[in-house]
């Protein structure tokens, strides 16, 4: 491994560590449940998405990404060279923005997406409880954002670690330092923004959905920040709580659905 690589890891490294140890130290929410027992569960369903990320999207997408720059198609292969990474890298976000809506809109792909909101408490490890299956589910949107986009095979991997490293801070139970939550929220998505957005109240849990920049949430009028973190209920609101346990989790979405508010 190259020099620069170790760098990069041990980095990335350094940030999860800082994030996982300012949530227990600065909790921004009292957590309700023990964490360890969440914790354990949460990535077990995370490992199962990484590998099927990992042999399945990620080589489809590269391949993808390939033929967009080879090709110069897509939104940001018609702009001049320095701006195409850029331009790539914000289609993309903006694409999964849509994503996002689509899964909380649609009943279908809710029953997938539900196993990621019935957590009754978030933090980081929140961030990789994901169905499986739901992998799956969205390769198609995927490898259509991937080619409308016209992001290239680096764009597209400087997307990946900033998706990866964002839904980790804004999933985290993090409180940060004075208004520093706020501020952030003008530009990217934020602890307490996301907090709203996994409310079991359906009004609150119909916004902020983006997993970026936070201007789709404000172009769409779906962004908010007027609730305060201590009167938020985590999870959703339905009668079949037992989905929270893995072996449940996993068959969720393939049994009748409990009468859910549904956002949207």
């Amino acid at each position: 491994m190259k020099a620069g690589k170790i760098a990069l890891v041990a980095a990335a490294g350094a940030v999860v560590g800082g994030i996982l140890l300012a949530e227990r130290t600065r909790p921004l929410r009292a957590q309700t449940r023990p964490a360890i027992p969440r914790n354990i569960r949460n990535a077990a369903l995370g490992a199962g998405c990484a590998v099927i990320v990992a042999a399945v999207e990620e080589p489809l997408t590269q391949a993808i990404a390939q033929k967009n720059e080879a090709r110069r198609r897509g939104i940001a292969q018609k702009l001049p060279g320095p701006l195409r990474e850029i331009a790539g890298i914000i289609a993309m976000d903006y694409g999964f923005y849509w994503w996002h809506v689509a899964t909380h809109r649609v009943p279908f792909l809710w029953r997938f997406h539900r196993v990621h909101h019935i957590d009754p408490d978030m933090d980081a490890s929140t961030a990789v409880r994901f169905h499986p299956a739901d992998m799956f589910v969205s390769l198609p949107w995927r490898l259509a954002q991937v080619r409308l986009s016209g992001v290239g095979p680096r764009g597209l991997r400087w997307w990946r670690n900033i998706f990866n490293f964002s839904i980790l801070f804004h999933h985290s139970n993090m409180k940060l330092p004075g208004r520093l939550d706020d501020l952030l929220a003008a530009v990217i998505t934020t602890p307490k923004m996301h907090g709203i957005h996994h409310s079991v109240v359906a009004e609150q849990a119909d916004s902020n959905f983006t997993s970026g920049l936070s201007i789709w949430d404000r172009l769409h009028g779906t962004f908010r920040d007027d609730v305060a973190q201590g009167s938020i209920t985590i999870g959703v609101d339905d009668a079949r709580q037992q989905d929270v346990e893995l072996p449940h989790a996993l068959t969720a979405p393939f049994k009748d659905q409990p009468a859910t508010k549904m956002t949207g």
